[in-house]
């Protein structure tokens, strides 16, 4: 997978965690929306810090931008995981998919990191 791809697919993310948000029942439980604000926030930064990385001064520079948006990442799969423990909605099929596309860019960015932490 490229760094454009890379890019599409956090962008993607935080679409996506924008409108599991849009269909919260933030009406009926006032937490809902603390829980929506909150994972809008960090999958969204997640998208926005890579580029941010990708134009890093120094390898260093990269890789703390990476580690930066990890945080986001893993940020927004605990919220994800909330929200799914807390039954928002009747089926599980909208959280779950998301829940494992935050653990994949969880790992990939990970590898990323650990394989250039060895070489600087």
């Amino acid at each position: 997978m490229d760094a454009n791809e890379l890019e599409n697919r956090l962008i993607d993310f935080g679409v996506r965690c924008t409108y599991l948000c849009r269909a919260l029942p933030t009406d009926r439980f006032f937490d809902a929306k603390h829980v929506a604000n909150q994972l809008i926030r960090a999958s969204t930064h997640a998208g926005f810090h890579y580029p941010e990385a990708r134009a890093a001064e120094s390898k260093r520079d990269f890789i703390h931008k990476i580690k930066v948006l990890l945080k986001e990442l893993r940020e927004s799969k605990s919220e994800l995981m909330y929200i799914q423990r807390m039954d928002y909605f009747e089926e599980d099929s909208r959280v779950t998919p998301l829940i494992q596309e935050a653990s994949e860019l969880v790992a990939i960015f990970t590898a990323t990191v650990k394989k250039l932490d060895r070489k600087v």
